[in-house]
């Protein structure tokens, strides 16, 4: 083996373990950040959502529809705190106010809920049970637990095709860019911005594949996060305050109002297993 050679292979050696210490410093500096935004974080809202399950506006005429939401602590609407500030409870309210007629809301997101969690929410639902609209969101702790993005969408295209199969007209709103958390130091938010984008781009697509139609959070309300993080977000600056559930619910809205005509004019039932 000649000289140049050997001198070549030399430098590549050295270089690969450059790169690779740097790699190593680099997850170190991120999981260092992130037990600091953890700490910055806390619990400060507890663990628990309200409870806003009823019939909205039954004073109007009508059968009522049947609303489900499903997913992370955003659809669970923790921080509000009132019932109807809720994300559930502004979209029923706000449905049954365009369709004139009453909502009735069955909440089954969890706090702290990522994709993989989905099919267990949709397997609580009582026996019989057939939402005639149906709003997915999550993400958030699939990208701060660093979750694949397959197995992410994996188990939100089979959530739709079981919704699909209960009747359900759906709606996804996709992930929110992490990277208006303040708490989240740099290059982790930015980092979490990225990944996050990634997951809400193959939700969308996922969604529309699996015939459910996805709403882009990030594109509707994520500047108002950004540019207004003290009045978007609650006491822990990690999810929506009273505000910023109204501002997703306003992007939402729109989608759910047409699976609520088209499960109301159609009348679809439920595929045969």
């Amino acid at each position: 083996m000649s000289n140049r050679v050997v001198r070549r292979l030399r430098v590549l050696v050295v270089v690969g373990l450059v790169v690779a210490t740097a790699l190593v410093g680099f997850r170190i500096v991120l999981t260092q950040q992130a037990a600091l935004a953890r700490r910055r974080i806390g619990k400060p809202l507890g663990e628990d959502s309200l409870d806003a399950d009823r019939v909205w506006r039954s004073a109007l005429d009508g059968e009522p529809i049947d609303l489900l939401v499903l997913g992370d602590s955003i659809a669970a609407g923790l921080g509000a705190e009132r019932r109807k500030e809720t994300l559930g409870g502004r979209l029923a309210k706000g449905t049954a106010g365009r369709m004139r007629r009453p909502v009735r809301l069955h909440t089954a997101a969890v706090v702290g809920s990522e994709s993989p969690d989905l099919p267990g929410q949709l397997d609580s639902l009582p026996e019989g049970y057939h939402p005639q609209v149906a709003v997915i969101v999550v993400g958030g702790n699939d990208v701060t637990h660093r979750l694949p993005v397959p197995l992410s969408a994996q188990h939100l295209h089979e959530t739709i095709r079981r919704l699909r199969e209960r009747g359900a007209e759906v709606v996804v709103g996709t992930c929110p860019d992490l990277g208006a958390l303040r708490p989240v130091p740099q290059p982790l938010r930015r980092l979490a911005s990225s990944m996050s984008r990634r997951l809400a781009d193959i939700q969308a697509e996922t969604a529309r594949h699996a015939g459910a139609e996805p709403v882009d959070l990030r594109r509707a309300v994520g500047p108002m996060f950004f540019d207004e993080p003290e009045a978007m977000f609650s006491l822990d600056r990690f999810h929506p305050s009273a505000l910023g559930y109204r501002r997703t619910a306003e992007a939402l809205l729109p989608a759910v109002c047409r699976a609520a005509e088209v499960a109301v004019s159609s009348r679809r039932p439920p595929e045969p297993r």
